[in-house]
């Protein structure tokens, strides 16, 4: 398998551990779009009390709250980095993710990078890939 063929989604008891006791989500890749999944989950994430740190180029507020051109540029450690980027870009991601001391690596659905999952593993960081952080979250309610 490819590192950029999708695995099978991280098992659902497993993404539900990931969760837990997390607050600080850094959203990679926060859409200004309504429409777009990305926009939808981080107005719902806010909704339920989570802090979220909107992580795009280019743009300087999303859903009221600064917007950071990359987790690097953020700086701090957050409990959660919620990737809405093509998998090409999940190793990159990953080592910002290491450095600023993250928990859990989420991939979205569709989103999976094996290699990039690996070395957040070894790095003490749990990993969900190819799975929906809001569906695990209502699924849990």
């Amino acid at each position: 398998m490819s590192n950029l063929q999708c695995s099978l989604p991280t098992p659902a008891p497993e993404a539900a551990r990931a969760l837990a006791g997390i607050q600080t989500i850094a959203i990679v890749g926060l859409s200004p779009k309504p429409t777009r999944p990305s926009h939808q989950i981080g107005v719902y994430l806010k909704a339920k009390g989570y802090t979220i740190i909107p992580i795009r180029p280019a743009i300087q507020k999303l859903l009221e709250e600064p917007v950071y051109p990359s987790l690097a540029a953020y700086g701090k450690p957050v409990d959660v980095v919620n990737i809405f980027r093509r998998a090409e870009a999940v190793p990159e991601l990953v080592d910002e993710a290491i450095r600023i001391g993250c928990k859990v690596i989420w991939m979205q659905e569709g989103i999976c990078h094996e290699h990039a999952a690996e070395k957040a593993r070894q790095a003490g960081i749990a990993v969900v890939q190819n799975k929906c952080i809001m569906k695990v979250m209502e699924s849990l309610a």
